[in-house]
């Protein structure tokens, strides 16, 4: 028998884990920043900027191509302020996006990032960006992902 098998079972910060994801996935727009400020309120911070963390993914793939991405963006920067990690995240949405829509994006920006950014970017058709992350990546797995990557579009 499992022992997680029952919820009273299961530990608090992931009853609380489960509500927060629960919750945020069905937050109206209006009422998105409020509801991370009090998420973020929670006393187990890990688990709190865990939870955001996840949302802020999911809305910012939902949003990134379009034009509501930029005022969600402002808005959720201000309710993640203080949260270092959640900040950096958005910040790197905000790269990612300006990459895949051809807006103008520092090199610099790129190199600087996290390898979740360099590892999500070599799976995007940005030459510019493949070329830069094949050279100078984070990592030998990420220049090597982007040297495929590269491959791949000369072969289109």
């Amino acid at each position: 028998m499992n022992p997680y098998d029952t919820p009273q079972d299961e530990p608090a910060e992931h009853l609380r884990f489960a509500a927060f994801l629960s919750k945020l996935v069905q937050v109206t727009d209006t009422e998105e920043t409020a509801l991370i400020t009090k998420v973020l309120t929670d006393p187990d911070q890990t688990m709190a900027q865990s939870a955001i963390l996840r949302h802020l993914d999911r809305r910012a793939a939902e949003l990134h191509r379009g034009p509501a991405f930029e005022p969600w963006a402002k808005a959720i920067a201000q309710a993640t302020v203080r949260h270092p990690l959640l900040a950096r995240r958005l910040q790197e949405w905000a790269l990612f996006r300006a990459i895949r829509l051809g807006q103008p994006w520092h090199p610099t920006a790129l190199l600087e990032s996290s390898d979740w950014l360099q590892r999500k970017i070599t799976a995007t058709s940005s030459i510019e960006a493949l070329r830069l992350l094949a050279e100078s990546g984070r990592t030998k797995r990420i220049r090597n992902t982007a040297r495929t990557s590269l491959k791949a579009q000369s072969n289109r």
